[in-house]
């Protein structure tokens, strides 16, 4: 009997031993193993994700901001006289995706391991993680409110390209001031045309803030359609405005929506950028020709950069992209900013 108590207590311990390392373990799994930035959000830079091998890829970098007409999208400028990718400062942290704005920046990681992992990572003024939130898929697009207050990120459930439609999404929105998270937010009430609108398949994607960190613009899809919808958070609801509107981008002066149109079926160069007037809702293309299959973020009021297949590239501001800028009023042509680069943001 003695004998048995004994065996029990050992194993007992053992187990609380084989607890304790799981915990410490699995806890320092979830922490930054990334070194300190070199260096903070400063105005007047412009932050990206680098892509070019060698020279820091994967993590965050930042160009000064250029001056004259190709800044400003008073004229576009040749590939040849965009700014010298060699003068980007390297050593942030290491982002899928990545935005900035009002001190805060919001960095979307994926861990290799079986399962891989993925992470939300709040980041202040200096680059340093101030809450890190686990997730689950691919991470796919990220946008920081103008006063640093509001986040949010979209995520791949499955599939990885909006191009088709066999793709699921989970949109999330963080209150960095209460430290409230929307998981997902699907259930918001949404009314489609008037009615309110209830359907299994609907997904949303590629939210934008106001100033007042309290009215934003998302997708939504649902039997096969998108749509342009406007969002409340003090009172949790959603209304459509428009079809065919995806992945919009909200001007710093709040007038104007960027986002990306679908032109032709099927998958092959299904989108162009429009911009969107939100006082007239009349539309206007911009002269990229490309299929731009990005969040285009502005770089001021005038102008607008986003991520495009470099060589070798994939879609989606992925490996091997370049950030291109083109002007917002539907003038001008196209112009290379930054070689091997994705996740443009310009902090203000």
């Amino acid at each position: 009997m003695r004998a048995r108590v004994i065996a029990v207590a050992v194993a007992t311990a053992v187990l609380a031993t084989v607890a304790v390392v799981y915990t410490v373990t699995a806890a320092r799994r979830t922490e930054s193993t990334d070194p300190p930035s070199a260096f903070g959000l400063d105005r007047g830079q412009l932050y990206f994700r680098s892509t070019r091998e060698g020279d820091g890829a994967g993590r965050v970098a930042r160009l000064a901001a250029a001056s004259g007409p190709s800044a400003h999208g008073a004229a576009a400028v040749s590939a040849a006289a965009a700014p010298d990718p060699d003068r980007r400062t390297t050593g942030g942290p290491a982002c899928e995706r990545f935005y900035a704005a009002g001190g805060t920046a919001l960095c979307l990681q994926r861990r290799p391991g079986i399962p891989p992992a993925s992470y939300a990572v709040v980041l202040d003024g200096r680059l340093r993680e101030q809450r890190r939130i686990a997730l689950t898929g691919i991470p796919n697009r990220a946008r920081v409110s103008a006063s640093g207050r509001m986040l949010s990120w979209t995520m791949f459930a499955t599939g990885d390209s909006y191009a088709t439609t066999s793709f699921s999404t989970r949109t999330s929105i963080l209150d960095t001031r209460t430290g409230y998270l929307i998981k997902n937010i699907e259930d918001i009430p949404l009314t489609l045309d008037g009615r309110r609108y209830h359907s299994p398949d609907v997904n949303y994607w590629g939210v934008t803030f106001a100033r007042d960190d309290n009215r934003f613009y998302a997708t939504v899809s649902t039997k096969g359609r998108t749509y342009l919808v406007e969002g409340d958070m003090r009172r949790w609801a959603a209304r459509t405005l428009r079809e065919n509107v995806e992945c919009p981008s909200l001007s710093p002066d709040n007038t104007r929506l960027a986002f990306k149109k679908r032109v032709r079926e099927g998958t092959r160069d299904p989108w162009q950028l429009y911009v969107l007037d939100l006082r007239t809702m009349r539309e206007h293309p911009l002269a990229e020709q490309r299929s731009v299959d990005d969040q285009a973020a502005w770089l001021d009021d005038r102008t607008l950069g986003y991520a495009l297949p470099g060589s070798g590239g994939k879609g989606g501001g992925g490996t091997g992209s370049d950030i291109w800028t083109v002007p917002a009023d539907g003038t001008g042509a196209p112009a290379l900013r930054v070689a091997g680069a994705s996740s443009p943001a310009l902090v203000r």
